[in-house]
Order: structure tokens, then C-alpha cells, then sequence
């Protein structure tokens, strides 16, 4: 056994004027505003709430772009030049939400992708460098207009290239609208090479804030220390919620300051709330992905983020004395200068620490005592608060417990801790802290078997429709002014042009429902075409693919052209063709289609007259159901209906 002397934690020995944050980011909510209330208010509590979960210091956001941003797009406020609409969505509800819940909690914003139209027919956002940076200004100005949300950071483009001019526009262009107080982050990629960027052009290294980096695997490097700016993580963990990923995320919270002096980690992502066979599946720091049942978990990763989140603030400072332990494992001390004091042990294992990425050399962590001594003013302190968590064997778990307080006045502001693997402590002068807890939600519910939608909605209040998932495109809650009919209300798809994408977004347009494990499925639809001649739609079923890998997505469609044609394919690009033919098809009339597919064989009807039938279909085996486009057009869906029976 070893005695270890750590530490002399003392008020006046800052070592980073920073303020330390915990936080996180958004990109994968789909599921999550379709959810019943009350659960959905109180996983917005786990996650946002002061003192009661995570307690998130900062809520990271996604710029909709239409693109495929990982499992899925999200809708640009402004599709076209013209086109502007500050409701698309669920962004401004989450950040609406996270407010209410923590009014201090700060706001950042960063594009994905950007609607087509910026590029001028390029696949790229810097061909007009005014043009972006007002698209990016009328989301900032859109957000406190209509939603009195002020945004206080925002990034340039998500692990892509970074333009310099492009950076010094933006500034002024926020600095012209009277935006001052928006802080620039960049690159949101690698530490270089916008740190070196920096450090050769002086009006560079002005406009920007903050340098953030992904993924960093708690290091930095010398130029960017050398720019004096905060450096933040501005995307990490991305891990399975299990104990494995709490444990990633316990390690690098600690370990991003004292490796790398970075003063924020930013997870990706929020809430795992998509479909759970979408890539990442369940990496968020709960899961929410069921609200037909209203099921959801809180996972082990809220209560290690609270462990640092409930008893730090942005505007904490970290003291000198951090670093790792003799046996293994690490510790920070923080300070809001007002006399609390806050210190976080952690003794993650390799085995049981390890994130998705980048690759963790090997390490050893031990049994081992650790013995602190206060100093300063600190060894005034009487007593502080201690919560526990351990990882692993469910028999030996414990998740953000609180223990018996240590009290100090007898001490000499010296404490010992025994500390084994895959722990954590927090030990505090704050007595806020506080283990939220909500009656258990509903068990867990496949999706229903029998599923149906009209879209008849008047005043939607999110432009999407619950429970699909755009892959590709668009589609939006719709209202046909000139129908009064069956068909007033109906679902759009509302690109009529190819986003500059982040990802390797399909050719056609699709949105996936359902549930993956679907084999024997009916799905029909009434479909519009309104393209002339050259406009498609489709229905499928049994898409196995989804997110960046959309693109190879294999399963059953059923395509009708406004040419007279029919197609029946393997896979949503078209390269397997099972059957093909004429139909009396044309643009602007509606056409109802039923896709019905049953073992290894399928068939389909148009307006309930067999089009073609028991085409063997032997891969893949199961899957979601879909609808779609045959390129970025604009086309309508109504009255969806999907029975699954097994």
C-alpha cells in the first residue's frame, strides 16, 4: 500500500484564468420531441436541470443545413435564397427547453452542412464569403427574434476545412449587426493547422475566441498553447453508454485539463433519441429512443458528468496543483474565487475507460491511498461534501452516491482516500448537489406493428412529422392552399436542390420509420409527383441502412415516374433492378402505392391494381419502411400506413 502525498491546494495558485465547463452537444434529438409528456420533461430535466442530473454548463447545436449530418438532416431556416423560417425543426425547442431549465446555460452553434443555393453550384460554402456569413448571421439574429435565444459562440464548419478570410468576414459581419458579444470557435477539426494559422496573421488570431478540437484524446499541441486562447474539446466521447463509455467520459473530463489544458469537453452527443441501427447507436449520455412507449434510460455517463457539472460553473478557475496519481487515475481541484472549493478524483481503468476514439495506450491503475493537504485559506474549510461513483460489476455498483461528509477542523485540512479501480469522488464545499429521480418511465415497446399517419395537421408545432427520420432531403409538414379535399394537409419533401453536404448524402431523397427488425411488412401510401417527366417517388421497406452510410442503403422499392414507368429495386440507388415497366402514371395527380412483402417474395399495386408480384427478394432480411424521391424534387406523401407482422 502506498501513502501519497497529492497535493497543496491553495486559493492564489491559479494556474488558468479559464472557466471550466462541462457540457454537450446536440445532433441526435429526432425521437426525443415526439416523446409524451411527462417524460419528456424529465429527460430534459436529467440532462438540463441545475442539481439534478448533468446539469450541462453548455448546450453545442447543430446549424441545420439540409445535409445528412450522421443519422440523419436537418432543415436549413433558410432552404432557398428567398426563404427564410425560424421554426424549422427541433433546435430552437431544445435550446428553448435547456434555458427554462438553466437560464446561465451557454449556447453554440455550428454548420454541418449548408443548403445548395450558397454554393452556386459548387459543393462548397466559401464561394461567396458574404453570402455564408449572412446565412450564419440570420440564424444568430433568428434565434433571439423569434425565440429571444442569445447565441454565444459560433464555429465555422464541423471537421472541414476552415477558410481565413471566410472567418475574419463573419467577425465583422456579427461586429456589423451589433453581435459583439458571439464568440468565434474554430476549427472544430484538428489543432492544426489553424493554430499555426494564427500565430502567422495577427487579425486571425484576434477574431477568434476559442480554438476547439475533436476528439484529442486529452493533448494538444504547442502552437495552440502558444496562442494564449481557450482550448476547448469541442466534440469527444461518442462512445456506447455503458459503464465503459462513463468510464471514457470520467477519464477525459479530468484528463482534458491536466493533459491538455482544455477548459470545456463538449459530448457528442445529448440524448441518444434515434433509431438505435442508425451509426452511434445509443452514444449519447442517455438513451431516449422509444417515445411511441415513452421508455427511456438514464444511463451511467449523466451521473459521471454530474460528478464535475453539479459542483463547477463556467467561470471557475482550475488551481495549479492537478495531475495524475501515483497508481494511476488523475485529480482536479477548481475554485470560483469566493472560497469553494471543488476537487474530482478518478481512477478509470484502461479496460473500462476506453473511448471510440482515438486509440488509448495501455495504462495501469491500483489500489492505492491518496492523502491531500488544504493550504491556504482552504485549510479553513470545516467540511466537504463527498459523492461516489463506481463502475462495473452491477453487484459492486454505485452511480453518483452521496457518502458521509469529511470534516476537517481536526485534521489540519489533510484527508486520505482509499481509492480502487474505476472510481470517482468528488469531494465539495458546495451542499447543492443532487441525485435527481423521476417515477420508472414505461417498459420498453417495439415499435407499434400498425402504424398510421394523415398528416393532418393545421399549425404543426415541429415542422417534421413524428417518427420519420430524414436520410436524405427534406420533408416537412405541408398545407395544398388549392385542395380543399382529402389532400389539404400532406407531407413535402422541400429540396428542390443538392445541399453542400458534410457527408456522403444519396442521390435520392428518403426518410426511414419503423422498427429495423421488420421483415414481413405492408407499407402503402398516397404519393404526388410534381415534377414533369422526369419526377419519381417511391415507398420501401426492409432499408437496412441509414445515417452516413445512406447512400448503400439495400432493402425493397417500389418507384413510380411521372414518364409512365415503374421500377422495382434491390437498393435505394437503383444499380439492382428486380422488375420494370409502364404504368399510367403522370405529375400532379395523386396515385395511391402498395408495397407488400412477405419471406423471400414482394409485390406491389398502384391505385390497388397489381403491378407486379411475388418478385423474389432475398436480401436484406429486415428493415425500416420508407419514402422517398428519385432526385431533389419537390413531391407529396399522404395518408402513410405501414403493418408489420413480424
Amino acid at each position: 500500500m502506498c501513502l501519497f502525498e497529492i497535493a497543496v491546494f491553495e486559493e492564489d495558485a491559479l494556474r488558468h484564468l479559464h472557466s471550466k465547463k462541462e457540457k454537450t452537444v446536440k445532433a441526435t434529438s429526432r425521437l426525443l420531441v415526439n416523446y409524451p409528456e411527462p417524460y419528456r420533461s424529465q429527460i430534459l430535466d436529467y440532462l438540463f436541470k441545475p442539481n439534478f442530473g448533468a446539469s450541462l454548463h453548455i448546450l453545442k447545436v447543430e446549424i441545420g443545413g439540409d445535409g445528412q449530418t450522421t443519422d440523419g438532416t436537418e432543415p436549413s431556416h433558410m432552404h432557398y435564397a428567398l426563404d427564410e423560417n425560424y421554426f424549422r425543426g427541433y433546435e430552437w425547442w431544445l435550446m428553448k427547453e435547456a434555458k427554462k431549465r438553466n437560464p446561465n446555460i451557454i449556447l453554440m452553434g455550428l454548420p454541418w452542412s449548408f443548403p445548395g443555393w450558397l454554393g452556386k453550384g459548387f459543393n462548397w460554402p466559401y464561394v461567396n464569403l458574404q453570402l455564408t456569413a449572412y446565412y450564419v448571421m440570420t440564424w444568430i439574429v433568428g434565434a433571439k427574434h423569434y425565440h429571444d435565444l442569445d447565441i454565444d459562440y459560433i464555429g465555422i464548419w464541423n471537421e472541414r476545412s476552415f477558410d481565413i478570410n471566410y472567418i475574419k468576414v463573419l467577425r465583422r459581419m456579427l461586429n456589423y449587426q451589433g453581435l459583439h458579444r458571439v464568440k468565434i470557435i474554430a476549427s472544430d477539426n484538428l489543432w492544426e493547422p489553424i493554430s499555426a494559422s494564427m500565430l502567422l496573421d495577427t487579425e486571425l488570431l484576434n477574431v477568434i475566441d476559442v480554438i476547439g478540437a475533436h476528439y484529442p484524446g486529452t493533448r494538444t499541441v504547442r502552437d495552440a498553447r502558444l496562442t494564449k486562447k481557450k482550448l476547448w474539446s469541442s466534440e469527444d466521447f461518442s462512445t456506447l453508454n455503458n459503464d465503459v463509455g462513463a468510464g471514457c467520459l470520467g477519464r477525459i473530463l479530468n484528463q482534458n485539463y491536466i493533459n491538455g489544458y482544455m477548459t470545456a469537453t463538449i459530448a457528442w452527443n445529448l440524448v441518444a433519441s434515434y433509431y438505435e441501427q442508425l451509426p452511434y447507436g445509443r452514444c449519447g449520455l442517455m438513451t431516449a429512443q422509444e417515445p411511441w412507449s415513452g421508455h427511456y434510460a438514464v444511463e451511467p455517463p449523466i451521473w459521471v458528468t454530474a460528478h464535475t457539472t453539479q459542483f463547477t460553473q463556467p467561470g471557475w478557475y482550475y488551481l495549479k496543483t492537478v495531475g495524475h496519481l501515483e497508481k494511476g487515475g488523475s485529480y482536479v481541484a477548481l475554485t470560483d474565487g469566493l472560497g469553494n472549493l471543488t476537487i474530482i478524483v478518478e481512477t478509470m481503468s484502461h479496460k473500462h475507460s476506453r473511448c471510440i476514439r482515438p486509440f488509448l495506450p495501455y495504462f495501469n491503475v491500483s489500489h492505492q491511498f491518496a492523502t491531500f493537504l488544504l493550504k491556504g485559506s482552504f485549510s479553513e474549510i470545516p467540511e466537504l461534501q463527498v459523492w461516489y461513483t463506481r463502475l462495473g460489476k452491477p453487484s459492486k455498483r454505485f452511480l453518483f452516491k452521496q457518502l458521509d461528509s469529511l470534516w476537517l477542523l481536526d485534521s489540519g485540512g489533510a484527508f486520505t482516500l482509499e481509492l480502487q479501480e474505476d472510481e470517482l469522488f468528488t469531494l465539495t464545499t458546495l451542499t447543492t448537489g443532487g441525485k435527481g429521480s423521476c417515477p420508472p418511465p414505461p417498459e420498453s415497446q417495439p415499435f407499434p406493428q400498425v402504424y398510421d399517419d394523415d398528416f393532418d395537421v393545421d399549425y404543426p408545432f415541429f415542422s417534421e412529422a413524428p417518427n420519420f427520420a430524414d436520410q436524405t432531403g427534406v420533408f416537412e409538414y405541408f398545407t395544398n392552399i388549392e385542395d380543399p379535399g382529402e389532400h389539404r394537409f400532406t407531407l413535402r419533401q422541400v429540396l428542390n436542390q443538392r445541399p453542400i453536404t458534410w457527408a456522403a448524402d444519396a442521390y435520392n431523397t428518403i426518410s426511414v420509420i419503423g422498427d429495423y427488425k421488420w421483415s414481413n411488412l405492408t407499407v402503402r401510401c398516397d404519393v404526388y409527383i410534381e415534377t414533369p417527366e422526369k419526377g419519381g417517388v417511391f415507398i420501401a421497406g426492409r432499408v437496412n441502412k441509414g445515417g452516413i452510410l445512406i447512400r448503400s442503403a439495400r432493402g425493397v422499392f417500389f418507384w413510380i415516374f411521372a414518364n409512365g414507368t415503374y421500377k422495382v429495386t434491390g437498393d435505394l440507388a437503383g444499380w439492382i433492378t428486380y422488375a420494370l415497366g409502364h404504368v399510367d402514371v403522370t405529375a400532379k395527380r395523386w396515385y395511391t402505392l402498395t408495397l407488400i412483402i412477405k419471406g423471400r417474395f414482394s409485390s406491389g399495386t398502384l391505385n390497388g391494381k397489381s403491378v407486379w408480384k411475388n418478385i423474389p427478394v432475398s436480401f436484406p432480411k429486415n428493415g425500416w419502411a420508407a419514402i422517398g424521391t428519385h432526385s431533389f424534387e419537390f413531391a407529396q406523401f399522404d395518408n402513410f400506413h405501414v403493418e408489420a407482422t413480424s
